[in-house]
């Protein structure tokens, strides 16, 4: 009985001091929740830099055949975090910071077109030894990936595309007729204020988040929002439909039947035109499948990779 209290006693020390650090340290705080997701998934930050100068800063983990994952706009790296705990036991996980974004490299005068990225992150690649690959990517990130395989097609063994951009022929989502209406970019933020908006915009089930951590993370979107602004609009101007129509690269499209960002209706305009694609429509989940529902989102992607390896095994020549 004696030891079960001391244990009573040591967990609430333990959660009394966590909620200490939390609101009187949040930057140390936000720090050890971000390493201790990375550690859990087996992933490890590291940096490159590439012979024209720019700096990547990445996470990398697992074994066997490389999947390069992409951040949408606004965001960063850790976006996949918790998905890869369930990928890293299967795969090599890249998980790059575009440039642009987050801890990479900000050149002002840049081209943050998706085809200027989609360009950077071969060179990425080849700077890591990787040469063929598959791609994976939400938002922007799908955005980039099928312009990636647009471009290198040889290169690009599968894609892995979650809500993706740049299929503006598709019904404006409320992102989209908010900004058009009032020229206010939800996914924009100057304020933490704004920053919890960008999060609930994107997020269906919207988790608890202190603001002292909020704060935190907000500063990151607040520095860069000049550069951001910029980009977004090269992301608008950019479609991605005829660059893709044709293409033979399996494809996994995943969306979220609430994405508010981006309208769902958009998942079957891109598998119209991608003759080896295939669909799935998660319910009562957002902009972010993989942040929202990483157990499922890894399962789903696992039986789309396993059924690539079978149907190459079984294929007859």
């Amino acid at each position: 009985m004696r030891s079960v209290k001391l244990l009573l006693i040591v967990v609430a020390v333990a959660v009394i001091g966590m909620v200490g650090i939390v609101y009187l340290a949040p930057e140390i705080a936000a720090g050890f929740i971000i390493k201790a997701d990375r550690y859990r998934s087996g992933l490890v930050r590291k940096e490159i830099d590439l012979p024209n100068g720019l700096h990547y800063v990445y996470l990398e983990g697992g074994k066997g055949q490389p999947l390069m994952l992409l951040h949408g706009f606004g965001a960063n790296k850790d976006h996949f975090t918790k998905v890869a705990r369930y990928l890293t036991p299967h795969y090599r996980l890249i998980v790059p910071d575009h440039i642009g974004f987050a801890e990479s490299s900000h050149p002002q005068n840049a081209d943050y077109t998706p085809t200027g990225q989609a360009k950077r992150l071969r060179a990425f690649a080849h700077a890591l030894g990787i040469d063929h690959l598959h791609l994976g990517g939400s938002s922007m990130g799908g955005q980039i990936a099928l312009t990636y395989a647009a471009l290198y097609p040889a290169d690009v063994k599968s894609l892995w595309l979650i809500d993706p951009a740049g299929i503006w022929s598709a019904p404006k989502s409320e992102c989209q007729k908010v900004l058009e209406q009032t020229g206010r970019n939800l996914l924009m933020a100057r304020s933490p204020d704004e920053f919890r908006q960008v999060i609930e915009i994107a997020v269906y089930n919207v988790p608890v988040i202190p603001d002292t951590i909020i704060n935190v993370l907000a500063q990151e979107r607040i520095t860069n929002y000049a550069l951001e602004e910029r980009i977004f609009k090269t992301i608008l101007e950019d479609s991605v439909e005829n660059r893709v129509a044709g293409m033979s690269v399996p494809s996994l499209i995943v969306w979220g039947d609430k994405d508010r960002v981006l309208s769902v209706e958009a998942a079957e305009i891109l598998h119209k035109r991608m003759p080896r694609s295939e669909v799935i429509i998660m319910p009562d989940i957002g902009h972010l499948p993989m942040m929202e529902k990483p157990r499922k989102s890894a399962e789903d992607y696992l039986m789309f990779r396993a059924a690539l390896e079978y149907n190459a095994d079984n294929r007859v020549e």
